[in-house]
């Protein structure tokens, strides 16, 4: 199973902002859209960077309120790692685990084509193992 699979299921819409914008814009465009991250991209949709929740309440912790006057770039993170369709999503899973963050953007051609998260890795999983379980039970159930 890929990440296409999970796309396909969920959509390729991702919410994204540019690095000048504020904190407090980005604060609310998470808000409005009811997510956890937003990804920052240029006008061609290449991937900047990526600000969480996270990254927002740590730089409040940090700086003051006066923090979210600042532009995004300041406190997104820059080193972005990122999943092709192609990817397994086992291999997205376990790196997720391992690096602990929850959004991963997926590119093709560089490109920004869509977004995966932790909830959506886990989903498709526990779906995976609910459809070979109803599975072993047919098989069972016809032997």
């Amino acid at each position: 199973m890929s990440v296409a699979q999970i796309l396909r299921g969920k959509g390729r819409d991702v919410v994204v902002t540019q690095p000048h914008r504020t904190l407090m814009e980005a604060a609310q465009l998470l808000a409005e859209k009811g997510i956890g991250a937003v990804v920052v991209s240029d006008a061609s949709r290449r991937v900047l960077g990526i600000l969480s929740e996270r990254d927002i309440i740590r730089a409040v912790a940090r700086h003051g309120a006066g923090a979210l006057d600042q532009a995004v770039s300041k406190y997104m993170t820059q080193k972005v790692f990122t999943v092709s369709e192609d990817t397994p999503v086992d291999t997205v899973m376990e790196t997720m685990t391992n690096g602990r963050f929850r959004h991963v953007p997926v590119t093709a051609d560089g490109q920004l084509v869509g977004l995966v998260s932790i909830g959506d890795v886990v989903k498709h999983h526990v779906n995976e193992i609910e459809s070979e379980h109803r599975a072993l039970k047919d098989y069972i159930a016809t032997a």
